[in-house]
């Protein structure tokens, strides 16, 4: 089989050259490139490959129809809509994705913006570098808060595990599935669980259930001193929404780490310049530890494939 990376895994050579030695041992040959989104190019470099690699890069249709040989599509993420879907399926190409080699990662950074909003660590960091003290900042902790998760699936649930962890009480949108109530999350419907929540948190894939959730309506019912962390898919919100809430003081803060499209962003983006809001360039998922974890995966979905038992299966 020929086997085509199309972009980098985030590991090191020697780890990445140690799962290609496996392969070329049982006579597969393997090619890495670097990312480069024109299609074009992508064409004359997976053209001829039996199984194609890649992380968030977007994959059409063309460049998928060109692939002959095409066989499985390995995706080094968790969600997969990046790829044209409907021309995997027409084609009948297997694809697996790389689910659970985040949730660590996701939901620490989640955390991470809960406690630097919650503390107003970017407002008392510039004062403190302008020579000045607090100035009247006074934070709160995330004990004893409410959490609304949006998506409570690998990556909710372990969030759900750290913020109890901290004495928070737990509650999550049941609009996705039909979960039973447990001893950490009761499930309730949008309205009432951001009506309820100091802190709503996002870890959906976009769906036509999920995209555009959050929007001027439902963000009308959360508290004036709630916050949204959005870890999960930028098309789940409304930017242009949620940053008017923000300027408007409807809501106290919001730390994004994803958008509508992948970084780089054009620097006119309306959450780029809303209140209280930290922004990262989709940056959750990438840590040292959760990047080796994530090519142990990847890897072993291609062996899996060749043996006839797809893992991660998504199509």
């Amino acid at each position: 089989m020929k086997i085509v990376l199309l972009e980098s895994l985030g590991i090191s050579n020697e780890v990445l050259n140690k799962y290609v030695k496996e392969l070329e041992a049982k006579g597969h040959s393997f090619h890495a490139y670097d990312r480069n989104d024109d299609s074009s190019v992508q064409i004359s470099e997976a053209k001829d490959a039996d199984i194609l690699i890649l992380a968030n890069m977007p994959l059409k249709g063309e460049v998928i129809d060109r692939c002959k040989n095409l066989k499985f599509i390995d995706v080094a993420f968790t969600g997969v809509d990046h790829v044209d879907i409907e021309r995997v399926k027409a084609r009948n190409i297997s694809l697996s994705n790389a689910s659970g080699y985040s949730n660590d990662s996701v939901a620490e950074l989640t955390l991470c913006m809960m406690l630097t909003l919650l503390r107003n660590v970017p407002q008392v960091d510039k004062l403190c570098r302008e020579g000045r003290t607090k100035d009247g900042f006074i934070g709160n902790e995330l004990r004893g808060k409410t959490v609304g998760i949006v998506g409570a699936g690998a990556i909710g649930m372990t969030v759900a595990k750290l913020c109890r962890t901290f004495g928070c009480n737990i509650i999550a949108y049941n609009g996705f599935s039909n979960k039973e109530d447990t001893d950490l999350i009761k499930y309730m419907p949008l309205k009432e669980m951001l009506e309820k929540a100091d802190i709503v948190t996002l870890h959906c894939p976009v769906s036509d259930k999920s995209r555009n959730l959050i929007n001027k309506e439902t963000i009308s019912f959360m508290k004036p001193e709630a916050i949204l962390i959005n870890a999960a898919r930028g098309p789940v919100v409304d930017s242009v929404a949620l940053a008017e809430a923000l300027n408007s003081e409807k809501i106290a803060g919001a730390g994004i780490d994803v958008f509508e499209n992948e970084p780089p962003l054009d620097i006119n983006h309306p959450l780029l310049h809303s209140k209280n809001t930290i922004v990262t360039p989709h940056v959750a998922f990438a840590t040292k530890e959760s990047m080796e974890k994530r090519a142990q995966i990847v890897f072993d979905n291609i062996w899996k494939w060749l043996e006839g038992n797809q893992i991660n299966k998504i199509c």
